[in-house]
């Protein structure tokens, strides 16, 4: 199966307070993260990526992904186009706090090329998926999946090339339970 980038003018960012039917998207790549108070699913798919936290009575889905993906309108939080910088906060029932950085940053191709070559390499740590070229270049878009958890909270960081339009997606979340 081929597995290629959308366009960047075609990427949406969403954050639902429900989970997503796996049917709705292409899975390449997937890891569990699991601590006492809550546990976190990354998925990297064909368009971005869909990170699923649950924990103190609550869920978190936060997907970015192709605008013309067909998602649930029922239990959206929050829908914005992925274009240039935004930050946004959601606080949730319980005294859980979402909070995420999006950015999409073109960039000139020799800052491109390093960047890719950079994700590229062996990671020790991180998910990390290499995508089939396009055909108009000779290289494929690489998704790169950070995680850092805590007992109460978890950063999640991920980077989507897309070598069309020599673009870079930049997604750092924090979904944390705060004690009151």
């Amino acid at each position: 199966m081929l597995s290629v980038r959308p366009k960047v003018a075609e990427l949406a960012f969403h954050v639902f307070s429900r989970s997503l039917h796996p049917e709705l998207y292409t899975l390449q790549q997937r890891r569990k993260y699991e601590r006492n108070d809550y546990e976190l699913q990354v998925d990297i798919t064909n368009c971005g990526h869909v990170l699923t936290w649950k924990g103190a009575g609550m869920l978190v889905c936060e997907v970015a992904t192709s605008a013309h993906q067909p998602l649930p309108k029922r239990r959206c939080l929050l829908s914005r186009p992925l274009k240039g910088s935004r930050t946004e906060r959601v606080e949730c029932r319980g005294n859980v706090t979402y909070k995420t950085h999006f950015q999409l940053e073109p960039v000139e191709p020799d800052m491109f090329w390093m960047v890719q070559e950079q994700l590229g390499s062996d990671q020790t740590e991180g998910l990390l998926h290499r995508f089939d070229a396009s055909g108009r270049m000779a290289l494929g878009a690489i998704s790169y999946v950070n995680v850092e958890t805590r007992q109460k909270s978890v950063l999640v960081q991920a980077i989507h090339t897309f070598p069309d339009d020599y673009a870079i997606v930049k997604v750092e979340t924090v979904i944390a339970i705060d004690d009151q």
